[in-house]
């Protein structure tokens, strides 16, 4: 596998796979690795030629500076396990290159964007689409994949390219949990033992389903801070904060208001 830290360095690749006839399948990541992650990988390994991994922990997508700096970062570990699964390079470029402008230009999406992750995120959509449109320009694969835990960010994503006439198709991929059914993540460490359990019962109370209401009422009973209940796109969405680590996660509706 081969690690690329410059831009220039990366398109010499790429065009050399272009040259080659070869399709790429591209996973954007902030690094930190779970299974979730490599899920998307061993996909994109099968569809595609040349799988490319980013790994950048995107400073333009968080809100809160403490929650960027206490994000895990273990790149040896990381590209380990990128090599097993298949990769057949990573791209780790400095956020300065990937922002020589300052962030001056920026993608906004004015609806879906606001609610949701939004309205407790601010500019936290703009961040990701941003980044996301980058990244797409710089690698131009055929196929790039996305999890589906994040399932605001991935109906956005869509809803970009779409917009946008970008030639990549956008692949989401089910979310995959731990024993227990807490949706993989890598805040997952973060959070203390007692902390664990009650991200379980997070997650258990979600798959149990039912009404937003009913399903927000049962958390709080159980003392977990709810950000949001809500349906979209026939998926019901939730965002809890738990020993301080804020978590996501979604399933389906079946119907249910």
């Amino acid at each position: 596998m081969i690690v690329i830290h410059d831009l220039d360095g990366w398109r010499s690749l790429r065009d050399e796979w272009r040259s080659a006839g070869d399709t790429i399948g591209f996973v954007p990541t902030m690094g930190a690795l779970h299974d979730g992650h490599l899920s998307l990988v061993h996909r994109s390994v099968a569809e595609n030629d040349r799988t490319i991994v980013s790994i950048l922990v995107n400073p333009t997508q968080f809100d809160e500076p403490g929650d960027l700096e206490a994000y895990p970062r273990d790149l040896e570990r990381d590209e380990s396990l990128l090599a097993q699964a298949g990769a057949d390079a990573v791209l780790v470029p400095e956020p300065e290159e990937i922002y020589a402008d300052g962030y001056r230009y920026r993608v906004t999406e004015t609806d879906r964007s606001r609610s949701l992750e939004g309205a407790h995120r601010p500019g936290h959509f703009d961040g990701v689409l941003t980044v996301v449109l980058k990244l797409l320009h710089l690698v131009r694969p055929d196929r790039a994949y996305f999890g589906e835990k994040d399932w605001q960010q991935l109906a956005l994503v869509r809803g970009m390219a779409d917009a946008l006439f970008l030639d990549t198709e956008i692949i989401g991929c089910p979310i995959v949990r731990e024993a227990d059914g807490l949706a993989m993540s890598s805040r997952n460490v973060r959070l203390d033992a007692g902390a664990r359990v009650r991200a379980a019962e997070f997650a258990s109370v979600l798959q149990a389903g039912g009404p937003a209401e009913q399903v927000r009422s049962r958390l709080e009973d159980l003392g977990i801070d709810v950000d949001y209940v809500e349906r979209l796109d026939g998926r019901l969405l939730a965002a809890v904060r738990i020993g301080g680590v804020r978590l996501i996660d979604n399933v389906p509706a079946h119907g249910l208001n």
